[in-house]
């Protein structure tokens, strides 16, 4: 069988095994935001089988359905025929781009990446008043969106390891790039290289990342496999945090949003909790809650392509934590918390945080 596409090669058999049952339709970010059915992973399998029976092209025609996915991995976790929709969809994005056809926004991010260290193209990241490059047990890693959309979350996070008297030192960081690979792109070899130098060269031998994505690039990719090889283990801020006992509390009802990177991708559901119930005893889940948890619509380039349907989605799920009676919702990735904070409406009282900040705030009261 003559097959022109990678994503034929590799995953003809899982886009097959789609029963088009429709599981998917009721836990896609996308499709709840639009109502669109081709937007679903039904919809998307649907036309990519359309490909591979040659009766469409993989074209511009398909942009706006196949770019727009969060890779949330919902539909996947919750596919009775087992089908990894979003390994699917990024491998369809890369043939895309192969091809020259991408979404500009996608093409964009790439082309910043090849001219700057961060995504956001700009120059000067906060400085958060610390000594970066030293010799240190720890290695705390920002990530570009706790180093340039919520640095007073990462600020909160750095003044909370600081009182813990944690022995790490911040570096001066580039985008780590994984999430060039989810928009059809590879990550920079170039960057990852000058990451792996300078976290080496501190003789660390714990990375923490404030950012679930980076933690996947650095734990999961061939990139940054040099890590672990040199005795570099790579841990997430709730991991890390997860044992300490902080000695505050507050009686506001708290809920928490699972990233889906953090979640799904990594598998990082309890630690977040354990932290959570410490200094919440009113702690209340949402209604979509650990492996079933809505997206916040900020994944897989979404947010900055489909900027109206990702705060759709956010909405969403803010729309869980309201009716929950929520005061305050916690979550562990800046992404999470800069989309959800640009999605939340006057009317909703709760304040969002990550957990390091809320807990910050806590002992600053205390």
């Amino acid at each position: 069988m003559d097959e022109k596409y990678e994503f034929e090669k590799k995953y003809r058999e899982q886009v097959l095994r789609c029963s088009s049952c429709g599981f998917c339709r009721s836990v896609c970010p996308v499709f709840g935001a639009t109502l669109r059915p081709a937007y679903n992973a039904r919809g998307k399998m649907l036309l990519l089988k359309e490909v591979m029976d040659k009766k469409i092209d993989l074209d511009d025609e398909l942009i706006e359905t196949l770019f727009q996915c969060t890779t949330c991995a919902n539909c996947s976790t919750n596919c009775p025929s087992g089908v990894e929709v979003p390994e699917i969809i990024k491998q369809a994005r890369k043939d895309m781009v192969h091809i020259g056809s991408c979404h500009p926004a996608f093409k964009g991010m790439n082309e910043v990446l090849e001219k700057h260290t961060n995504i956001y193209a700009e120059d000067e990241p906060e400085d958060f008043e610390r000594e970066r490059n030293k010799q240190a047990e720890c290695v705390y890693f920002i990530g570009c969106v706790g180093s340039y959309r919520e640095d007073e979350a990462t600020l909160a996070t750095l003044d909370l390891l600081d009182k813990l008297e944690v022995d790490y030192t911040l570096i001066d960081e580039v985008c780590c790039s994984g999430v060039l690979e989810d928009v059809g792109y590879q990550i920079k070899d170039e960057l990852a290289r000058v990451n792996i130098d300078r976290i080496l060269r501190t003789g660390a031998k714990t990375v923490i990342t404030g950012c679930p994505y980076c933690s996947r690039t650095f734990n999961n990719k061939t990139q940054y496999a040099e890590l672990k090889g040199k005795g570099v283990q790579v841990v997430h801020i709730s991991q890390f945090l997860k044992d300490v006992d902080f000695n505050v509390q507050t009686d506001k009802r708290v809920t928490y949003h699972d990233p889906c990177d953090l979640g799904r991708h990594c598998g990082i559901y309890e630690e977040p909790r354990e932290i959570i119930r410490k200094i919440a005893p009113n702690f209340v889940e949402m209604e979509s809650h650990h492996a079933n948890a809505l997206c916040c619509g900020a994944g897989g380039g979404v947010r900055g392509a489909y900027a109206k349907n990702s705060i759709a989605m956010a909405r969403r799920r803010l729309e869980e934590a309201e009716a929950v009676g929520a005061e305050v919702v916690l979550t562990e990735c800046n992404s999470c918390v800069h989309n959800l904070s640009n999605a939340k409406l006057r009317k909703q009282k709760f304040k969002i945080y990550n957990i390091s900040q809320f807990v910050g705030n806590l002992l600053k009261d205390a």
